[in-house]
């Protein structure tokens, strides 16, 4: 079948990530064509490349409609729903693309990843090795099986993946930023120059570029530059965010709302399921939810699983929250913390009675939580915040951390999420157990007894040499939290303070009062 030109010069654009023009020739040609299912899939890319993967799941479901035996259209909604968190779906959707197309390298790759995600790591390894004995030479494949090595823990074997996959193609950015988010591995003179020789390219896609500044940040970073290594996290943060833009008075709304709507007297009703075993880690990212994970999952009684993305569906599946969270009866909020245990149960290896939730984003579900899961523990992570939004400015998230573009955002999402926090201590004192970082390097031990009673649990010597447990960690976090707890970086973003005034701003009153909430909060 012949391609009209229109879709030929789509398809141009979107290999070059220019997705406005793209976007500009397939709407058009889908008006007059609503059933050509090849555009539909190709506007499904563009959608799940600007991070809309709602939008991109229901395309993808229509061409399917059109066309049931779209393999290529079945294959990206398996790995839409991937991102989306629903790998189950994603596995299922898998067997009938294996089965149209048992050859295509593609799909073991696809069918690799998605096994990661239900951290099934064993499984994931295997096809990888299968995929790179049968196409040596694929270095997105490497970079993968990187990622999956780094997961288990194997990071001299993560290393030469990735540094075989620069070899085959130097200019291909997600490989440079992989390598600095490992956070062990400094660069050589050797690597800042392939780096700035790759920045140098007119053909650079988007893509590569900002993952490649924000690795030599890295690199300078590690050097002691403080000055060119915020000028290339401030030029990766800009052009990321030109593709992903936040918000800030979106989340202040949500904020307000729900301090206006969680009162003492609701979210102290009987209801919701009463099963004790999440562990809730919240808070920002970058402020010790990793450590404190690893801390715990030492402990015999406790399962480390990962971010998981089941709380934010649950309670959007329910309306627009936060309103359509008061009007749920007692029923229904039992179903919901079901629905909760139901779906993260497949991100259990182990039968131990509890496991951990560390999706730093649930902070905003904090009463919700207590809502439909009253008897589950919710352990807030907290930071200074000039140390905890630098390293979020540092740190390229592969998605759903929009605010940490942009210092002034940094400063907002921060000072909202102490607000929310501070209203939960004033509804519901001793709720929320707070963890404050800097207190947790300076006094271990005394911090992580604190930590284990509010938990229920009778201390263990493991705990203290958490860095010895082998299980696997899915974070940026991951190679730090398998060393013992070091100092030196509660105090790294004093090298860029004299480019912090946009945050310092932001944040207000919260300086000051840290690791309180301000005054006006309480």
């Amino acid at each position: 079948m012949r391609w009209h030109p229109r879709l030929v010069e789509a398809a141009k654009a979107l290999n070059e990530n220019r997705l406005d023009i793209a976007e500009r020739l397939l709407k058009p040609h889908l008006m007059e064509d609503p059933f050509d299912v090849r555009a539909i899939r190709m506007l499904a890319e563009l959608a799940a490349r600007l991070g809309r993967l709602k939008d991109s799941e229901v395309l993808l479901r229509r061409a399917l409609e059109i066309d049931p035996n779209f393999t290529g259209a079945r294959a990206n909604l398996a790995m839409v729903l991937g991102r989306l968190g629903r790998p189950s779906e994603a596995l299922e959707l898998l067997d009938g693309v294996f089965e149209a197309e048992p050859d295509r390298v593609g799909h073991l790759n696809l069918k690799a990843a998605t096994l990661g995600r239900l951290g099934d790591f064993e499984q994931a390894l295997m096809l990888y090795e299968q995929v790179l004995s049968r196409a040596p030479n694929q270095p997105r494949v490497l970079m993968s099986y990187g990622h999956m090595l780094k997961t288990v823990g194997r990071l001299g074997d993560s290393v030469a993946a990735y540094r075989d996959a620069i070899a085959i193609n130097p200019a291909l950015g997600e490989v440079w930023w992989s390598l600095a988010n490992l956070k062990t591995v400094e660069f050589t003179d050797e690597d800042i120059a392939a780096m700035e020789a790759a920045l140098a390219r007119s053909d650079l896609k988007d893509d590569d570029r900002f993952h490649v500044e924000f690795a030599l940040g890295k690199a300078f970073h590690d050097r002691g530059r403080g000055d060119e290594a915020f000028a290339h996290y401030a030029a990766g943060n800009k052009l990321r965010r030109e593709y992903h833009p936040f918000n800030a008075d979106h989340l202040t709304q949500l904020v307000d709302r729900s301090i206006e709507l969680f009162t003492a007297e609701l979210l102290t009703r009987p209801g919701g399921s009463p099963a004790p075993d999440p562990i809730f880690i919240v808070g920002m990212p970058r402020a010790g939810s990793t450590l404190i994970e690893q801390i715990l999952s030492s402990h015999s009684l406790v399962e480390g699983t990962s971010e998981l993305p089941d709380m934010p569906a649950v309670a959007r599946g329910r309306g627009k929250y936060p309103s359509s969270a008061v009007d749920l009866s007692e029923d229904e909020r039992r179903d919901a913390g079901e629905e909760y245990l139901k779906r993260s149960a497949v991100q259990r290896r182990t039968d131990r009675p509890f496991f951990i939730d560390k999706l730093p984003n649930n902070w905003t579900f904090v009463p919700f939580i207590q809502f439909v899961l009253p008897n589950a523990k919710i352990i807030d992570a907290r930071r200074h915040p000039l140390a905890c939004c630098m390293s979020n400015f540092r740190q390229h998230f592969a998605r759903g951390q929009d605010f940490t573009y942009d210092l002034g955002d940094l400063g907002r999402y921060y000072s909202d999420y102490v607000r929310l926090m501070a209203h939960m201590d004033l509804v519901m004192p001793g709720r929320v157990h707070r963890v404050v970082y800097e207190r947790m390097v300076e006094n271990t031990e005394e911090q992580v007894r604190a930590l284990l009673e509010y938990c229920g649990l009778e201390f263990e010597p493991s705990v203290m040499e958490f860095y010895k447990t082998e299980r696997a960690v899915r974070t940026p976090s991951s190679e730090q939290v398998r060393q013992p707890i070091y100092t030196h970086a509660t105090d790294e973003w004093r090298a860029y303070e004299p480019h912090l005034g946009p945050l310092k701003a932001a944040l207000g009153t919260m300086l000051d009062a840290y690791p309180r909430a301000p005054v006006e909060y309480l």
